[in-house]
C-alpha cells in the first residue's frame, strides 16, 4: 500500500516537473536510439550474410582434391557423421560424360554427369528421381537442347574398342530442370547406377556393366559431399586433413563472415560502453540534483512517517519512469530508422539490412531499467540520509 502511494506521489511529482523530466527522457533517447540502430544494422547485416551462405549449397560443399580411393562402405560411414548432410559417390570424371540427343534435333550436346540421390541440396524435393531412367538437367543444358520437364531424350555413351568407336544409347526421361542458381554448367543429374553403368561400359564391360564381383569391389575416386551447416565445413576439413586428404572448401568465406561478426560486435560494445557510461553519469547527476532540489519535500515525507525504503523508492521510481519513457521513444525512432534503412538498401525478399528480434527489445528493456536503477542508487542513498528534523523548518 505504501509502495503504491509512493509510486503515485513520484508520478505526480514527475509530471509537475515536466520540463526537467522531458530533458532527462530526451537525454536518454539520444543515447538509446543510435545504439538500437547500430545494433540493428550489425545484427541485420551479419544475419543476412550468414543466411545467404547457409542457403547457398556451394558454400557447404566439400570437394576432394586429386584422385582418391573410397569404398562404398567408407562413403556410407561418412554419411553417418553429424556434420554431413548429403554424400554420394562419384565415378571418374573422364567417364562421367554423355552425349544428349533431343528428338527434335540431331545435334548432340555433351554434358557432364553428376550423381544425385534423395536429400541432394541442389535438387528440390519435388524433383526427386523416382525411376532409374529419370534424370534432371541444368537450365543451361535444357535451354541448349530445347527440352523441359517430362520430355524424353536419347543419351549416347562412346568408347573405343580395338581402334573402332562404339556407342551405347539409352532413353532418358527429363524429370525436371534445375534453376540456374543451383548449377550453371551443362550437366545431367542422374542416379549413381547410370554413372556406374557408363563407367563400366567405357572400361570394356557389357552394358549395363553390373557384375556382382565388380560391384562389391568398386572403388570410387571421389564423392559429392555437403556439410549440414557452416560450422560443419571447418570440422570436415580438419577431419579429412587428419587423414591426409586435401579438400577444397569455402571455409575462408565462412571465416570472413564470422570475423566480420566478431569485429562488429566488438565495435558495437566499445561504442555502447562509452555512450552508456556518459548516459549513466548524466542520470546519476540528475538523480543527485533531484534529491538536493527536493530535499525539504523528502524530509517532510519522512516527518509524515514514510520509511527510508519509501524515500529510496521515490527516487528510484522516477528514474524508472525516465527509463521506460526514454526506451519507448527510442523504440519508436528506431522503428522509423529500420523501415527507412531496409527500403534504402532494398535487400532481397526475406532479408533485412537492419533488424532486431523480440529478444533484443526485451534485453534493451532490462539493461535500460538496470542502468536506471544503478544511476538512481546514489540519489536513493542521499535520500535515505535525510532526517525528519529537516522538515520541521518548513512546518
Amino acid at each position: 500500500m505504501r509502495l503504491a502511494l509512493m509510486a503515485l506521489l513520484a508520478w505526480h511529482d514527475y509530471r509537475a516537473e515536466v520540463r526537467l523530466s522531458a530533458c532527462a527522457v530526451l537525454a536518454l533517447v539520444a543515447v538509446l536510439a543510435p545504439l538500437l540502430v547500430l545494433f540493428g544494422l550489425k545484427f541485420g547485416l551479419v544475419t543476412t550474410l550468414t543466411e545467404r551462405l547457409e542457403r547457398d549449397p556451394a558454400v557447404r560443399e566439400v570437394v576432394p582434391m586429386g584422385g582418391g580411393r573410397f569404398s562404398a562402405q567408407a562413403i556410407a560411414e561418412l554419411a553417418t557423421r553429424p556434420e554431413v548432410a548429403f554424400v554420394v559417390p562419384r565415378t571418374r570424371q573422364i567417364a562421367a560424360t554423355a552425349d544428349l540427343y533431343p528428338d527434335s534435333a540431331a545435334q548432340a550436346l555433351t554434358v557432364e554427369m553428376i550423381p544425385t540421390a534423395a536429400g541432394d541440396p541442389l535438387v528440390a524435393p519435388a524433383l526427386l528421381l523416382q525411376a532409374p531412367d529419370q534424370v534432371l538437367l541444368s537450365q543451361r543444358a535444357a535451354e541448349k537442347l530445347g527440352v523441359q520437364g517430362g520430355d524424353v531424350l536419347s543419351a549416347a555413351f562412346g568408347r573405343q574398342v580395338a581402334g573402332r568407336q562404339e556407342y551405347q544409347r539409352t532413353r532418358l526421361r527429363v524429370q525436371g530442370v534445375l534453376p540456374l542458381a543451383a548449377f550453371q554448367r551443362d550437366a545431367l543429374f542422374a542416379p549413381l547406377a547410370l554413372l556406374e553403368a557408363a563407367e563400366d561400359y567405357r572400361d570394356g564391360l557389357a552394358w549395363p556393366g553390373h557384375e556382382p564381383q565388380a560391384n562389391t569391389a568398386r572403388v570410387y575416386p571421389g564423392f559429392r559431399l555437403y556439410a549440414a551447416d557452416l560450422d560443419g565445413v571447418e570440422r570436415l576439413r580438419r577431419y579429412f586433413a587428419e587423414r591426409g586428404l586435401e579438400v577444397a572448401t569455402q571455409a575462408d568465406a565462412i571465416a570472413q563472415v564470422r570475423s566480420l561478426s566478431r569485429n562488429l560486435t566488438l565495435v558495437f560494445w566499445i561504442i555502447a560502453s562509452l555512450a552508456l557510461a556518459g548516459a549513466f553519469a548524466a542520470m546519476t547527476a540528475s538523480a543527485l540534483a533531484a534529491v538536493e532540489r527536493k530535499r525539504r519535500a523528502l524530509s517532510v515525507l519522512r516527518l509524515l512517517g514514510f520509511s527510508t525504503g519509501a524515500l529510496v523508492a521515490f527516487v528510484v521510481l522516477q528514474a524508472l519512469y525516465t527509463g521506460v519513457f526514454g526506451l519507448l521513444l527510442a523504440w519508436g525512432l528506431y522503428g522509423m530508422a529500420e523501415t527507412g534503412l531496409n527500403r534504402l538498401f532494398a535487400p532481397a525478399a526475406g532479408e533485412f539490412a537492419c533488424r532486431l528480434l523480440p529478444s533484443h527489445y526485451l534485453l534493451a528493456l532490462l539493461l535500460t531499467l538496470f542502468c536506471c536503477l544503478l544511476a538512481a542508487a546514489s540519489g536513493g542513498w542521499r535520500a535515505a540520509r535525510i532526517e525528519a528534523s529537516e522538515g520541521l523548518r518548513d512546518v
